[in-house]
């Protein structure tokens, strides 16, 4: 699996993990369901994306957005 790949299905995950604990605790969780898609947002824009940094570091094979 490419970094693009695992990039986008961590902060899919994320997002889904913190929509449930919003739903069941508090909607405080909803900051980092904010978080995660600025994150994105602003990687489409400069391609800076510390998890890509991390995922590279450890040796996974780069995709097309995150080389």
């Amino acid at each position: 699996m490419s970094i693009d790949r695992v990039v986008l299905a961590f902060a899919g995950l994320v997002v889904i993990i913190s929509a449930i604990l919003a739903w069941v605790f508090t909607p405080m969780w909803l900051i980092l369901t904010i978080f995660v898609g600025a994150n994105l947002l602003q990687s489409a824009f400069t391609g800076f994306c510390p998890l890509a940094m991390i995922l590279k570091a450890m040796g996974v094979k780069p995709g097309e957005a995150f080389n």
